[in-house]
């Protein structure tokens, strides 16, 4: 195996886990374990031939391009606006969730009444989104490596304080309470064109790059909330790492909270910036008001305590990375008529396997509708 595979599979890694992880043993908590691993599972599959699907839809296409022009190219105009209004609601939940969720951490480490701590957090990260400092761009792969490695120390720091009563309870009322969650904290599909282009030299090697850089985070979420919920129970918090900090003791509660800080603090600078060059460069908006449309939305929504951590996680995991799904589904067929070249590989699937799909989604976004 040579660099560049694993630089690729250490991309998608990357790329997938990040701060969701800390909001899915609270539902799985709620729902059960049993119930939390079935769509763990059945959710990284999903997402896994999402991806795959991506990579055949770029190795189709002789130039290099991102999700939206993908959608465009072989879905015309509405996939187009599909994708990029599923990108920015999954943008703008996730900046709400961020936001939530650092102002609990940051209180749970450093004693601050969550609410200065939530608008502190909100002006620093508001003021290096204007400027234009993404300070994290060249670091992305170390950082997803430490956030992997950090995980795993979590786990194994928590697995002596693990109690098997605590994963026995079960709720059939909560039976699809994981879905959003769970869907948002695997997506992952805008790396895949990053992927290739690590991997121009040797495109025969994307597809197993792909499966192992999906099946990495199936596994270590599985072994999370097993872990976290074995020492929690039914007691666990909407940020796991704080509900850990407080049954473990101290040093859990300075790494899991500054896990949580530095995961969702990176993630916040990443996607801010993102939507406001998305809103400069391709709608041709000015500066300041690109930075308005950033900012302004997330924090009136927190400010008038319209959801949680938690709930702003489930309906942008649900309503954007279902969309983004569907969508996908779509083009991977256009795709294997309109492509321009032969690919490397092709996704041993058929109209079943993506029927089964795009009904998963559908009924994941009228889920979250329903139970708003």
């Amino acid at each position: 195996m040579n660099k560049q595979y694993f630089e690729a599979v250490a991309i998608l890694v990357g790329t997938i886990i990040g701060a969701g992880v800390l909001g899915i043993p609270y539902v799985v908590a709620q729902s059960g374990i049993v119930i939390g691993l079935a769509h763990l599972i059945l959710l990284g599959v999903a997402v896994l031939f999402i991806n795959l699907y991506v990579a055949e839809i770029s190795l189709r296409t002789k130039k290099k391009y991102q999700l939206v022009k993908y959608a465009e190219k072989y879905t015309g105009k509405v996939g187009k606006w599909l994708m990029t209004f599923a990108m920015v609601v999954g943008i703008y939940g996730a900046l709400i969730a961020y936001i939530i969720g650092e102002g609990q951490s940051l209180s749970a480490l450093f004693g601050l009444d969550s609410t200065i701590a939530m608008l502190s957090f909100f002006v620093i990260m508001s003021i290096l989104i204007y400027l234009g400092l993404n300070i994290i761009e060249s670091w992305e792969l170390i950082l997803g490596i430490i956030m992997l490695g950090i995980l795993m120390l979590i786990i194994f720091l928590s697995l002596p304080h693990a109690k098997f009563e605590n994963l026995l309870n079960i709720n059939l009322h909560n039976l699809f309470l994981p879905y959003g969650v769970i869907l948002f904290s695997f997506i992952g599909a805008m790396a895949i064109p990053e992927m290739k282009e690590t991997l121009k030299h040797h495109k025969n090697k994307l597809k197993n790059a792909i499966i192992l850089g999906s099946l990495i985070p199936i596994v270590s979420y599985i072994l999370f909330v097993i872990v976290s919920v074995a020492v929690t129970g039914i007691n666990t918090e909407q940020i796991a790492t704080i509900g850990l900090g407080k049954a473990i003791g101290t040093h859990m509660i300075l790494l899991g909270n500054l896990f949580a800080i530095f995961s969702m603090a990176t993630s916040f600078l990443a996607l801010g910036l993102g939507l406001q060059w998305m809103y400069t460069y391709d709608f041709g908006l000015k500066k300041n008001l690109s930075f308005i449309l950033t900012i302004s939305l997330p924090l009136f929504v927190v400010l008038l305590n319209l959801t949680s951590f938690v709930q702003a996680l489930s309906i942008t995991g649900a309503i954007a990375g279902g969309i983004e799904g569907i969508v996908i589904v779509f083009m991977l067929h256009n795709a294997r008529k309109k492509g321009e070249r032969k690919p490397e590989f092709t996704v041993k699937t058929n109209k079943v396997i993506s029927t089964i799909l795009a009904t998963l989604f559908i009924l994941g976004i009228i889920y979250t509708f329903v139970t708003l």
